[in-house]
């Protein structure tokens, strides 16, 4: 497993790792899925992806209903697949609720109640944080507050099961039936900062608004509602110039990467390698 910050560097480490392993890649980035997001969520290039072979990158549509207890039943399912034929899989993204699901299990929760959430999307942020304080103060501690879908989700099925969100999230870690080492990649904070506004400059030479305008009919639908995307609607909309919304990308990027460090530090398996000795270290690791 190859997790860490966005920007850091791991796509083009595992690429290295699965040609030196003749193996395959599972991809653990939730926003990749999809096949309309290209520049903005950095998805593998065609030469990338050439490079070794690739799962679950571009298998989605961001019209099509997907969460997390599918992708680790499909994960579960493609592994058993690949083992069958390669001792090393490597697994590699930041979505760190992804990453748990295959590694650790989450439990069956229900398909959401379509005329709930429409409720629950109407309210005003401040009340769905009251809501979920109330009937889940364990995951509201650990909550991103300022992200509607995750405080909507967890309302969602504490009211649907009448078991608290984290308590359902939590339950024991479940067996697998393959050994995981995992490894999170970093980098100093300067050099991780610098790599992440140079990336987003280089997304908008590569068309990033192009693309983003091309999916501004559909910017309701959850898939959309990410970095890089819902800054450059905000500017189609006109609510911000242009130099404000690519500000904003490289801010909340930057923020995106500090919170994804936070949730992989809760997690004492994971051994901290710089991205510049990552892969001799790794192989020297793995070298049987």
């Amino acid at each position: 497993m190859l997790s860490g910050p966005t920007a850091v560097g791991k796509t083009a480490l595992s690429i290295r790792l699965a040609q030196q392993w003749n193996t395959h890649i599972v991809s653990a980035d939730s926003r990749q899925f999809y096949k309309e997001l290209q520049i903005g969520v950095a998805a593998p290039t065609p030469e990338e992806l050439a490079a070794a072979p690739h799962h679950f990158v571009g298998n989605l549509s961001i019209t099509d209903y997907y969460n997390v207890y599918k992708y680790e039943q499909e994960v579960l399912a493609t592994l058993e697949e690949l083992f069958a034929q390669y001792p090393i899989i490597i697994m590699v993204g930041g979505s760190g609720l992804y990453i748990d699901a295959v590694c650790k299990g989450i439990d069956l929760l229900p398909d959401p109640d379509e005329a709930l959430r429409s409720r629950l999307q109407q309210q005003p942020i401040e009340n769905l944080r009251q809501q979920l304080q109330q009937i889940d103060p364990d995951y509201y501690e650990q909550v991103d507050k300022n992200n509607r879908v995750r405080l909507i989700r967890a309302i969602e099925v504490c009211t649907q099961t009448g078991v608290p969100f984290s308590k359902l999230r939590n339950q024991a870690k479940q067996q697998r039936p393959f050994a995981i080492k995992k490894y999170c990649i970093t980098q100093d904070r300067e050099t991780l900062y610098n790599r992440i506004n140079a990336r987003v400059d280089a997304m908008m030479q590569q068309g990033l608004l192009d693309e983003v305008r091309s999916l501004y009919a559909q910017r309701h639908l959850n898939a959309l509602n990410t970095v890089g995307y819902k800054e450059l609607f905000a500017y189609l909309e006109g609510n911000l110039t242009l130099a404000q919304a690519i500000e904003k990308i490289k801010t909340n990027t930057r923020r995106y990467a500090k919170r994804q460090l936070t949730w992989f530090r809760r997690d004492g398996e994971y051994q901290y390698i710089n991205a510049d000795q990552a892969f001799d270290t790794i192989m020297h690791e793995n070298h049987n």
